[in-house]
This record gives C-alpha cells, structure tokens and sequence, in this order.
C-alpha cells in the first residue's frame, strides 16, 4: 500500500492551494487529511468516507473542501482563503480495507504567508 501526496507549497495569505494524494494497493474506506505545525501536535484537518460523508475540523470549515475519486482511489483536499496559521505539514491517511489498517503518506509542506 502506497500513498503519495502532491501540490503543496508557497501561497500568500487569501490564496488558494490544492492537495492531491494517490493511493493504490488495496480498497480503502474513510481517507483523510492531516497537518503538523511546528511544535504542535497532528490534528485532523478534514475526513472523507467511501460514501462521500465529509468532516472539517472547526478551524477549516468552509474555506477547505474535501474530495475523493474512489475509482482512481484518489483523495483531494481544496484549500481557499488560506492564513499564516494554516502553514504546517500535510499529510493524507487512508484505511485499507484489505490490510484493515491505517496508511500515511510522506507530507507535503504548505507554507502561507502574510
């Protein structure tokens, strides 16, 4: 099982970026999106069901917009009207079914600035 995250970089305050993650080797359930700040704990940004069943973390709730493909087994996070504080690590985590485990990908760095 793999997982692989792209789009992450530099964006000024009030812009936007788009996060994709590609998973393969197995069916997956719930997929998410975390992030990790320096000096802080992981915490979940944004998770998605097979369903289509969506939750954001208060801090995100609509400016960020979660999507998956379950055919291509991909996982997207839409990230708008970014702040400063938005600047950490993020990270794509899937539920293999198969495995009946969790998977990471490798982060991807977001850095907003003022």
């Amino acid at each position: 099982v793999q997982l692989v995250e792209s789009g992450g970089g530099l964006v000024q305050a009030g812009g936007s970026l788009r996060l994709s993650c590609a998973a393969s080797g197995s069916i997956f359930g719930n997929m998410a999106w975390y992030r990790q700040a320096p000096g802080n704990q992981r915490e979940l940004v944004a998770q998605i069901t097979r369903d289509s069943i969506t939750y954001y973390a208060v801090s995100v709730t609509g400016r960020f917009t979660i999507s998956r493909d379950n055919a291509e087994n991909t996982v997207d996070l839409q990230m708008a009207s970014l702040r400063p504080e938005d600047t950490a690590v993020y990270y794509c985590t899937a539920r293999a079914l198969t495995q009946r485990r969790d998977y990471w990908g490798q982060g991807t760095q977001v850095t907003v600035s003022s």
